[in-house]
């Protein structure tokens, strides 16, 4: 089972990015896949935190993940702190919103398999979203499908036009757009070896 674990702010999408992801998974059937949502305080800005398994059968564990295989970081402020990489499997990976190198992303986050992704900067490219507060769910999602080898391409377009009532062909463009961006840093082999 490969677990993983999203962090954000309220506002930015977070549940629903752990949402399309699953029916990405399910659309593409490449495997039985849970989102599951975690609420406190539902406020502009709030942190959020958010799950997803993905299995090769049916998926019956509906607790937070403790112990992610992966870590998505939609707000690059929450990745400051200890929270997001707290229990992070040995070899797990932090995929995070920004624009950092590949080789500065790994010097900020030292010991761990870092991709940063530009969401922040597909988000601004397709106007979703205030540019001081851009939403990058839809972007994270297709980058996580093609990372991890989830989904492919048109199943996470799919996925995104049947759970996206604004904007739809934007937030469709900025999944496909971060889905290519991703897709020469794939982490699959060594995700589904740890999550064994």
């Amino acid at each position: 089972m490969l677990e993983l674990r999203f962090h954000g702010r309220g506002g930015q999408g977070t549940v629903l990015a752990a949402k399309i992801l699953a029916d990405a998974v399910l659309r593409a059937g490449t495997g039985w896949c849970m989102a599951i949502p975690e609420f406190g305080v539902e406020r502009r800005g709030a942190p959020v935190t958010a799950y997803a398994r993905i299995s090769d059968g049916p998926v019956r564990l509906r607790s937070r993940i403790y112990r992610p295989d992966a870590v998505v970081v939609l707000d690059p402020a929450a990745a400051r702190g200890d929270a997001p990489l707290a229990g992070l499997k040995p070899g797990g990976a932090l995929v995070v919103n920004s624009d950092l190198s590949p080789e500065a992303a790994a010097e900020r986050w030292p010991g761990h398999r870092v991709v940063a992704i530009p969401g922040r900067s597909i988000a601004l490219k397709h106007r979703l979203g205030p540019a001081a507060t851009p939403l990058v769910n839809t972007a994270m999602a297709g980058a996580v499908c093609a990372l991890f080898g989830l989904a492919d391409e048109e199943s996470i377009a799919s996925a995104v036009r049947e759970a996206v009532p604004v904007k739809p062909e934007a937030n469709e463009a900025a999944a496909r757009e971060a889905f290519a961006f991703a897709l020469p840093f794939r982490l699959e082999e060594a995700l589904h070896a740890a999550a064994r």
